[in-house]
């Protein structure tokens, strides 16, 4: 099989790398968020998840940690669904008056993490005198809304602990917040926002079911694999997937027949981070951008959302990357083919893959409707869809969305 190996950095060529600056990964290690946060500030604001906080198992273990570093901490919100602008406002003008040596931690899932990202940083960057001036505050930072006003002010330190395995939002730069009576989803972004330090402890996602490890899981697949196939794409991402994508693919079967395989829950962990590191220094692509779409109109979890699009989204791209996917496909173990039959047969694996997770493959099964099909492409045309490595115009998406229909 002849596929070319990962793209090599052009030395003339300059580029960015932001991961968060600790990370500590292993079974038992969120006890260790309280020694971190100790050399952070004095005071915890607690953002955490409906449940997952009292079912992740991990409870105790975090608040003993703060006890015996004489750190005070409090709940300051909890996230409900994908975080929104409105709840994001509502948060920021309750949140205490006492600020001094602050640490944000959020336990959580993705959406938990990107509620407690964009808190830490709106806490410092705008100073409401209502609720509704703080929803207009937060309208004018969002990319492609209001003003453009930037995050310039460094937020207060962030801890990021997911309690899923799939969204990557503890390595990425971005909090992605809705506004469904405006009906947008878009990001707050700045370099300041990437967290300060992630524990990753696979114990955590043990008490995730199975639509919440099937969601979440092809979430990771979908960042890994567009985050490698991108028109951004480099080498360093590249190899960080190469590393992870066959360890995910092996681990997302076995957690969804056994969520507390620890050998599963580990490697899928820890390829959720390396989806998150790859996609924030490289990019995303149609799956991504037509999935954001579909929340909007349909309310569809994210990686529900993902999953009905990524088979489309790999035809769509099967031809311009197809050494890209043979790639992917030869550290699965597809050894002995040409590239076009090792892109055929990764697209036929992921589409397995959907299938065993029982995830929707229709977007009708959301609830939308054939007629809603344009709003959706046109609503498409954010940083996911340009990263795509086929560029489409707004038929052509229209298109394809029909096909995922």
């Amino acid at each position: 099989m002849k596929v070319p190996h990962q793209d090599s950095v052009d030395e003339n060529k300059s580029y960015d790398l932001t991961i968060p600056p600790i990370v500590r990964f292993g079974f038992g290690r969120i006890a260790e968020v309280g020694s971190i946060a100790a050399v952070l500030g004095k005071q915890i604001w607690l953002v955490v998840g409906r449940h997952s906080f009292t079912t992740c198992g991990g409870r105790e273990s975090l608040l003993s940690g703060f006890r015996q570093h004489r750190l005070d901490f409090q709940e300051v919100a909890h996230s409900c669904g994908e975080p929104t602008v409105q709840q994001l406002a509502k948060a920021v003008w309750n949140l205490p008056a006492d600020r001094e040596g602050v640490i944000v931690v959020a336990v959580g899932g993705g959406a938990t993490i990107d509620f407690g990202k964009a808190l830490s940083a709106l806490a410092t960057n705008i100073d409401p005198d209502t609720e509704e001036s703080a929803e207009e505050m937060i309208l004018d930072r969002l990319e492609g809304v209001g003003r453009g006003l930037v995050i310039d002010t460094p937020p207060l330190p962030f801890v990021a602990v997911p309690t899923t395995a799939g969204t990557g939002a503890e390595a990425t730069r971005n909090a992605v917040l809705s506004c469904p009576k405006r009906r947008f989803k878009k990001s707050l972004r700045s370099p300041l926002m990437v967290p300060r330090a992630v524990v990753l402890d696979p114990s955590l996602i043990g008490s995730c079911n199975r639509n919440v490890i099937a969601a979440s899981g092809i979430d990771c697949l979908t960042q890994l694999i567009e985050s490698f196939i991108c028109r951004s794409r480099w080498s360093v991402p590249r190899a960080l997937v190469l590393e992870a994508f066959p360890h995910a693919m092996t681990a997302l079967p076995q957690l969804l027949h056994d969520p507390l395989d620890r050998d599963a829950q580990s490697a899928l962990l820890h390829a959720a981070f390396i989806s998150g590191v790859s996609l924030g220094n490289s990019g995303l692509g149609l799956a991504h951008g037509v999935a954001a779409a579909i929340g909007v109109e349909c309310d569809a979890p994210h990686g529900l959302a993902c999953a009905a699009l990524l088979p489309v989204a790999l035809r769509v791209n099967q031809k311009i990357a197809e050494n890209d996917l043979a790639r992917l496909n030869q550290v699965l173990g597809g050894q002995d083919m040409s590239v076009r039959d090792g892109a055929e047969q990764l697209v036929k694996r992921v589409v397995e893959m959907c299938r065993l997770a029982g995830t929707p493959d229709r977007l009708s099964e959301f609830g939308l409707k054939r007629s809603r099909i344009p709003w959706i492409a046109k609503h498409s045309s954010g940083n996911s869809m340009k990263g795509n490595p086929v560029q489409l115009s707004l038929t052509e998406l229209e298109q394809v969305i029909e096909l995922a229909f």
